[in-house]
């Protein structure tokens, strides 16, 4: 899994971000990133907050467990997922490896056909 990284704070993901899209959802992979589209305007840090709030109810955490710690002002954005204190950071990696990889697979099976095409041809790339 290119797009995540372990470390001790927690796991990083890397994202691209493709605001001004009509629903807030994972769509799959974008090279080595997990690419999402989301509803807010990349103004105002308006699309990074809502990238937040996004990946906070799809993983199931708190939005201050989720902070962008790079490219703020990027589509491409890395996303540090902070382990609980006082619990086993492997057992939550490992938790939140499984979460990640069940959203991917979810997202890949419901896009239609030709974007799944799409999809297969720009992860060659």
């Amino acid at each position: 899994m290119q797009f995540l990284q372990e470390t001790p704070q927690g796991i990083v993901i890397k994202i691209y971000v493709q605001p001004r899209s009509s629903r807030n959802r994972i769509i799959g992979l974008h090279g080595d990133a997990l690419k999402i589209t989301i509803q807010a305007p990349p103004v105002d840090d308006a699309a990074n907050r809502m990238c937040i709030e996004f990946m906070a109810k799809c993983l199931n955490l708190p939005r201050s467990a989720i902070e962008i710690i790079g490219g703020q002002t990027s589509r491409m954005k890395r996303l540090l997922l902070r382990y609980a204190p006082g619990f086993d950071s492997t057992e939550q990696a490992e938790t939140y490896k499984q979460t990640l990889l069940s959203l991917l697979d979810n997202s890949i099976s419901k896009v239609s056909p030709h974007h799944r095409k799409k999809t297969a041809i720009e992860n060659r790339g």
